[in-house]
């Protein structure tokens, strides 16, 4: 168990805007930062951080809450894991107990995966230091390559000795169960008999974006023709490898930072780049690349540099990816490097000054390295020209963006030597002929010649109650202690037995006001996560007297905690602009706080009412005497008369 002590230091410590900051590109947008969502393919920023709250929101999927719940929600930690990974990126102390057999076995499965995993890489990076064949075979392959020791424990390097169960019997000592290794791959599973899967290979761990260890990337040294040169470990429930980069939990900060990622092929080339001074690199690892790898990427930064050796045969096989980064409206940039180097070689005989001018001067835009690779291909053969430019064009085509579509065409009329309406002609057609595509693969519900619902028919219908109650939370959340002047509704019988109101002015706070107003009506709330998470806060109120929006959120449960996010980030999606520079000066919402409560008490109060109508209204028609009917009639006209009076207050129409 974490101490609460440590618990409340982490979050005391921790700053929501820094920690998303490692997963996600922010911007700022006045007191906030926005950046896209790192749960949903977005390509206009919907997700939200509010570093004066500490609490986030992402609009394009519903998500939102503390740091906390960022690191549950995206690296899928436990409590406890995201309170650790915390404590460790604040350099905060933190007691742990020894896990027992029985915690072990209580832990979830993907979890123990993730334990596995990391006993792997210790016990792997123990064999390459420790032992004398790691020495002399797995860390002699890694300093050959011209790696570090620093660098080598950097990217935590390991050796799996040439034997056949060695790991798989070290971790059954260890007490982690047979079926587990089996699922991450680290062991083979053949009746009675066990395997380990990387024997007699280097290894490279393959860390997540926020650096747990997802699976490995084996390299054998021997020339068994056999078997394969590189072993990647195979799926499982933490590892996916068309959504993983290697070297992404290393390269993220840098990424955002130069506003560019270097995407390469191979472990080596990531590792090299990094010893001489880049860090902005990742890789596919040896697989083709996927739209979510690129998704990853774009969380980052909107630039991919693609690094490619020049063997020619390999460009054409790559380029395929190009299209798939533009339609992610992303911008891409291609660089290969000269004939028989490749990222790896070119990074380790270079200087840092001389890699980083290469790179300058040799990456050109997607168009003209196309241009270039595919007009070289065609010489003076017509038809293969055309089919080049066709080709360029359909990877224009791919692009969302309506004016770099423009920019590109003209790239391409210029260096292909083509009129411009040619290929704006053929843009167009291949628009149309993706949209025609798109419309057959949609499936076709509705039968022909029948008659679709009008767009009102389908409109989902307001929960009148349930924004009013939000409303009140909101106004708690944000106003709670100011105080105000609030014109108090006293409702009385005149002469002539009608209901009237007789004003009297009264000095309370927002939450007084709230919850006593609330009180005398016994008005209770319908949703049971604002009936929560009102309690709570009338509670907080009454305690201390103030409500400190992180520190609050923070002590809740999960649940109300994320509701209140809801709340909180809902009231900031909309945001104005600087109008005071333009001489508009436009009233701030807390300078009409005593308003905007009266009419949400009075429109609670008048929507519940209509509800009391509508309901005895029911009752009234299953009433068989006469002398009952009557009463319910005459119950009915006082709430329709009250009703009214709570709509002329309102300036409503009843």
């Amino acid at each position: 168990m974490i101490s609460k002590l440590t618990i409340d230091q982490v979050f005391d410590t921790a700053r929501v805007e820094e920690v998303i900051g490692d997963f996600v590109q922010l911007k700022k947008s006045g007191s906030n930062f926005k950046g896209l969502s790192p749960f949903t393919d977005e390509r206009t920023p919907s997700f939200m951080v509010s570093p004066v709250k500490q609490i986030w929101k992402d609009f394009s999927s519903g998500k939102g809450g503390n740091v906390v719940a960022f690191l549950m929600e995206h690296e899928h930690f436990t409590y406890p894991e995201a309170i650790k990974y915390l404590a460790k990126k604040y350099g905060i102390e933190i007691e742990e107990t020894e896990q027992t057999e029985e915690q072990k076995e209580q832990a979830n499965e993907r979890e123990s995966l993730y334990l596995i995993n990391e006993f792997a890489r210790d016990y792997f990076q123990k064999t390459l230091w420790e032992t004398e064949s790691g020495k002399a075979i797995g860390a002699t392959y890694f300093k050959e390559r011209g790696f570090s020791v620093e660098t080598i424990k950097k990217f935590q390097l390991g050796y799996s000795p040439d034997e056949w169960d060695a790991f798989t019997q070290e971790a059954l000592k260890n007490g982690y169960k047979l079926s587990y290794l089996e699922k991450t791959g680290l062991s083979i599973v053949k009746g009675e008999k066990q395997f380990d899967r990387f024997k007699g290979r280097v290894l490279f761990p393959i860390h997540s974006l926020s650096g747990r260890v997802l699976g490995f990337g084996g390299r054998i040294l021997t020339n068994d023709k056999k078997a394969a040169k590189y072993l990647n470990s195979p799926e499982s429930e933490v590892y996916h490898k068309s959504k993983v980069l290697y070297g992404i939990y290393f390269a993220k900060q840098a990424i955002a930072r130069e506003d560019n990622c270097y995407l390469v092929e191979g472990y080596t080339d990531v590792i090299q780049f990094h010893q001489t001074g880049i860090e902005n690199v990742v890789s596919s690892s040896g697989t083709a690349l996927t739209s979510e790898q690129i998704r990853l990427i774009h969380r980052l930064t909107q630039n991919i540099t693609l690094l490619f050796d020049g063997d020619a045969a390999g460009l054409r096989a790559s380029l395929r990816g190009v299209d798939l980064i533009l339609e992610q409206g992303m911008n891409v940039r291609i660089c290969t490097f000269p004939e028989g180097e490749d990222p790896d070689s070119f990074a380790k005989n270079n200087s840092l000054d001389e890699l980083r001018e290469y790179l300058q001067e040799n990456a050109k835009d997607f168009i003209s390295f196309k241009a270039s690779l595919l007009a070289s291909e065609a010489k003076n053969d017509p038809i293969k020209k055309a089919e080049t430019i066709r080709d360029m064009v359909t990877s224009i085509s791919k692009i969302p963006d309506t004016i770099k579509q423009e920019v590109y065409l003209k790239e391409c009329s210029r260096i292909m030597d083509i009129g411009e309406d040619v290929l704006f002609s053929t843009l167009a057609q291949l628009l149309q002929k993706n949209q025609r595509e798109a419309s057959k693969k949609k499936p076709q519900d509705t039968p022909q010649m029948q008659v679709v619902p009008s767009e009102k028919e389908v409109v989902e219908k307001v929960d009148t109650l349930l924004e009013l109650e939000q409303k009140i939370i909101e106004l708690l959340l944000l106003y709670g202690e100011v105080e105000e002047d609030f014109e108090e509704l006293i409702l009385e019988t005149s002469e002539e037995g009608k209901i009237v109101f007789k004003p009297e002015w009264s000095k309370s706070k927002v939450f007084e006001k709230i919850y006593l107003d609330l009180q005398e009506d016994e008005i209770e709330f319908s949703n049971e996560g604002f009936k929560e998470l009102y309690y709570a806060i009338i509670n907080e109120y009454n305690q201390s007297g103030s409500l400190k929006i992180d520190q609050f959120v923070n002590s809740l449960p999960s649940e109300p905690a994320q509701i209140a996010t809801h709340v909180l980030m809902d009231e900031e999606k909309h945001q104005l602009h600087d109008w005071e520079r333009k001489d508009i000066f436009v009233k701030e919402k807390k300078h009409g706080v005593s308003q905007i409560v009266s009419e949400t008490i009075l429109n609670l109060r008048r929507h519940l009412v209509a509800m009391k109508i509508a309901d005895m209204s029911e009752l009234v028609k299953e009433e068989g005497e006469d002398h009952k009917k009557r009463e319910s009639l005459q119950d009915i006209m006082d709430y329709i008369s009250l009703k009214k009076i709570l709509s002329e207050k309102l300036n409503r129409v009843l």
